[in-house]
């Protein structure tokens, strides 16, 4: 049995298919199969199911996949904790970001971090939290940025900023006319919301729920997209909340209702394993945001944090 091996199970594992696993671990498919057939036989237990269309494991296997898994990280920080102090920062390393903060902190920070380090290769996926979170156990993600708090013990979270939530309607006398609103002035009526699964949708319904919640039958407006809601907006379908950031061109400030003091906002923070040892990669990356992102989320004061579970 060799730490290659694992690798290659739990590659199979990742991706259910043998040849987009061999290409993952850069080997050819016949030899990944080879040597997943190789280990089956020395250790005299069926990893994989493979009757079944796609590729599963067999209830052996997912005990086997979860301990390899367990191996691999260990592997890892014994190497980080080992070597890592003469390293200067380069590798390669995952990022996973949700999919209403990457649109619009991405293009803020990530020129300058490149350019600050060009020996470290960045693989960024936009991906939903409970994915997150899940491949952040499984040590598939290296760091990520999401809407925290989190309240997970075996993730560490290090802030960034609170985002201000945005009240974003086509009609200038919505909410009698006024340029800032009271959180109790929201209804749920007309109110457009991304689709299920997105932690911002969460956060809306949190804002709006002590209001009236029971006019959630009235959400029937549901999007995949901040950008396609704020579509929906200036066609005149309704009105939804949006993050700060989201607000890129001044022409759209027409359509943006500010919150009175205390602000409804957001957390968003990088979040990372707790055995995750690359601290000087985490400092770099921390201050790389801070430098770029607007001066206003810095000094924002009086504001109430949105949980959004």
């Amino acid at each position: 049995m060799t730490i290659q091996q694992l690798k290659y199970i739990v590659a199979l594992d990742n991706h259910r298919h043998y040849v987009k696993a061999a290409n993952a671990c850069f080997i050819t498919q016949p030899t990944l199969t080879l040597q997943v057939k190789k280990l089956e036989g020395e250790i005299g237990t069926t990893i994989f199911n493979r009757d079944k269309a796609p590729l599963i494991p067999t209830p052996a296997g997912e005990v086997l996949i979860a301990k390899a898994k367990s191996i691999l990280r260990e592997v890892s920080e014994f190497n980080e904790f080992a070597y890592g102090h003469k390293a200067d920062l380069t590798g390669e390393y995952t990022i996973g970001i949700i999919p209403t903060i990457a649109p619009y902190l991405l293009p803020l920070f990530l020129e300058d971090f490149i350019k600050s380090h060009p020996h470290i290769k960045l693989v960024i996926k936009e991906m939903q939290t409970e994915h997150i979170v899940k491949s952040l156990h499984d040590g598939t993600l290296d760091i990520s940025i999401l809407s925290t708090p989190l309240e997970d013990s075996r993730l560490r979270e290090i802030n960034l900023y609170q985002e201000p939530f945005l009240v974003y309607c086509k009609d200038p006398e919505l909410f009698n006319n006024s340029n800032e609103i009271h959180q109790e002035d929201l209804t749920p009526e007309n109110l457009l919301l991304l689709e299920e699964g997105h932690c911002f949708r969460n956060q809306v319904l949190n804002i709006c729920k002590e209001n009236k919640a029971e006019g959630n039958h009235s959400f029937i407006f549901e999007s995949g997209s901040i950008q396609t809601i704020k579509g929906l907006v200036k066609a005149g379908l309704g009105y939804s909340l949006v993050p700060q950031l989201s607000i890129q061109e001044p022409l759209e400030n027409k359509h943006v209702k500010k919150f009175k003091k205390p602000i409804p906002t957001r957390e968003v923070s990088i979040v990372v394993n707790k055995n995750f040892s690359k601290e000087k990669l985490l400092e770099n990356l921390l201050l790389s945001i801070k430098k770029n992102i607007p001066e206003d989320l810095e000094r924002l004061d009086n504001y109430i944090k949105v949980r959004w579970r």
